[in-house]
């Protein structure tokens, strides 16, 4: 039973991989290359954990950052929507609803 639980856990760090493929709009320090969801993730919760102690009330850092590192998961299917993209705002949630899974039980 124990190994099922390390194989959805394994299958699930290989799906997260994906991520590394979702290009954004959103350019890089070096202004040349833009960065793609899994970089965005990672810079998010290692500022969430440098700078959490500026926060105006006190934040639970574990998780926000798991938050944090989750929140994009669903583009993998549904694919990035950039802020400025009126027509795919248009179809974002539907796209995000069918992308959703629900990955409660492989942590």
């Amino acid at each position: 039973m124990e190994n099922e639980r390390l194989k959805k856990q394994l299958e699930f760090c290989r799906e997260i991989d994906k991520e590394k493929f979702i290009g954004r709009q959103t350019y890089k320090s070096d202004a040349q290359t833009k960065e793609n969801d899994a970089e965005h993730a990672w810079h998010m919760a290692v500022m969430t954990v440098l700078l959490s102690e500026y926060a105006n009330e006190k934040i639970d850092v574990l998780k926000t950052v798991t938050m944090l590192l989750i929140h994009d998961i669903v583009e993998i299917d549904a694919g990035d929507t950039y802020a400025y993209d009126e027509e795919g705002k248009k179809t974002q949630r539907e796209r995000s609803k069918s992308g959703r899974q629900d990955f409660r039980n492989t942590a």
